[in-house]
């Protein structure tokens, strides 16, 4: 159950765009929220805001650099989710070498 509450939690915080994008951005290396907040209209305040959120969620963790604040993305939740969606991804795999194989049967068929 604590399992089924942490994905809810990460899907929650992946809902939002922003923070899909802060985490796109931590792709690239540790940063500030000021520097987190450059490409988007918002306020630091409200980018701080997101960070917390994806914070609370597992997905980023933050350190204390001299008077910097950095966020850092954490890739254990992301892996949590793969790992859920591993059993719908061989549902679909399956599916298709079934109809893969229907299509050759059918195109083997002399007209």
């Amino acid at each position: 159950m604590a399992a089924q509450l942490s994905l809810d939690d990460t899907f929650a915080a992946l809902a939002d765009p922003t923070r899909r994008a802060i985490l796109a951005r931590l792709l690239d290396g540790e940063a500030s929220v000021a520097e987190l907040a450059q490409p988007f209209a918002l306020t630091v305040r409200a980018v701080s805001k997101h960070v917390g959120v994806l914070e609370q969620a597992g997905l980023v963790t933050r350190s204390r650099a001299a008077q910097k604040h950095l966020s850092r993305i954490e890739l254990k939740p992301l892996r949590d989710i793969d790992r859920w969606l591993d059993d719908y991804r061989k549902l679909w795999e399956d599916r298709f070498d079934r109809m893969e194989d229907l299509l050759r049967r059918g195109a083997d068929r002399p007209e």
